[in-house]
């Protein structure tokens, strides 16, 4: 079975991401758009600013932090910076929801 986790470095740290129902029920909201065409836009590099920032912030949240520590995080090291930098992250942890994070299996 796979994982709809990522973890990866970000801020100071190894985090954990993760998309869950909640999160992504409040990342459709945010964006006003569905998960699918969210995915969509993100692929095509069709996105706004603010959904970058949004995915990794609602990851962080599904993944265990809470709230106010994962904004502050996104506030740090995902606003007004570079998105050649938040970009890949964000992609990686839509990919472990859509398709599911094989890595540990590949590793094994």
């Amino acid at each position: 079975m796979s994982d709809i986790t990522h973890t990866a470095f970000f801020g100071t740290a190894e985090q954990t991401f993760t998309l869950t129902d909640p999160m992504i029920a409040e990342l459709e909201r945010t964006a006003d758009v569905g998960i699918g065409a969210l995915y969509q836009r993100a692929i095509a590099m069709q996105f706004k600013a603010a959904d970058l920032t949004e995915i990794i912030r609602l990851g962080l949240v599904g993944g265990g932090m809470n709230p106010q520590a994962a904004m502050r995080l996104t506030d740090t090291y995902a606003t007004n910076r570079p998105m050649a930098e938040t970009y890949p992250l964000v992609l990686d942890i839509l990919d472990a929801r859509w398709n599911g994070n094989t890595e540990e299996s590949e590793a094994a």
